[in-house]
């Protein structure tokens, strides 16, 4: 059953009413939506509204508006929506990807480094640090330190792999930097990942490398369920 709509942005919450119904078989698809007065008592809206978040839904592809016949249901899967999922399925798989990469990466470096490899860690996160609300900067050199770290595994297949899947990187650092509902890892935990690598404590490394990116799985994989 619909539910009256008592606060927040009433289009917004009206589209999601209706979405919602539909999705759960309230509405099947090829049936007719009630009219917009028996939809606006039904939510406490008015038709206005009712108007407005029907028009939100013709456009995304769920509804159908036949003149001089009412509206119908034309999917029950808001293809935006779908979209959206799949875009965070497949940063959810990059990540992961990541992960397993970057974890082993940073557990190796630990024992292998090179004062040479540190430097180059350094001075990328240095960059990091100053390129402050630049974004575009932190995010080019958050990508040097990550590909400084791999280089500092000296596993030559491992960097092979890591140069590979660069465009994926790429990707996954800019969307949580971008990305307001993602956690974004500060500037203190990479310093900390540098400090266990410079430690000579791979435990550690690991530990704080899988940290980075953790919490943005975490998220990205309950957005994901149904």
């Amino acid at each position: 059953m619909l539910k009256p709509i008592k606060k927040g942005s009433l289009v917004e919450t009206a589209i999601e009413s209706l979405r919602g119904a539909i999705e759960n078989g309230q509405w099947p698809v090829g049936s007719r939506l009630p009219v917009e007065a028996e939809l606006s008592e039904a939510l406490g809206i008015s038709r206005n509204t009712i108007r407005e978040a029907v028009r939100v839904l013709v456009h995304v592809g769920m509804l159908e508006t036949r003149q001089g016949d009412g509206t119908y249901v034309r999917a029950n899967r808001d293809a935006g929506e779908t979209l959206r999922r799949i875009a965070r399925s497949q940063l959810a798989e990059q990540l992961e990807v990541r992960l397993m990469l970057e974890t082993e990466a940073a557990r190796l470096a630990a024992t292998r480094r090179t004062d040479s490899d540190l430097k180059a860690m350094s001075d990328a996160l240095d960059a990091r640090a100053s390129a402050g609300d630049n974004l575009t900067d932190r995010i080019h050199h958050d990508e040097w330190f990550h590909h400084a770290l791999v280089r500092a595994s000296h596993n030559s297949a491992l960097i092979e792999l890591y140069d590979y899947f660069s465009h994926a990187v790429s990707q996954t650092i800019e969307r949580t930097e971008r990305d307001d509902d993602l956690p974004e890892p500060s500037q203190e935990d990479h310093e900390l990942l540098l400090a266990a690598i410079r430690r000579k404590d791979p435990a550690k490394a690991e530990m704080l490398s899988r940290a980075l990116l953790s919490p943005s799985l975490d998220v990205i994989n309950r957005q994901n369920q149904p």
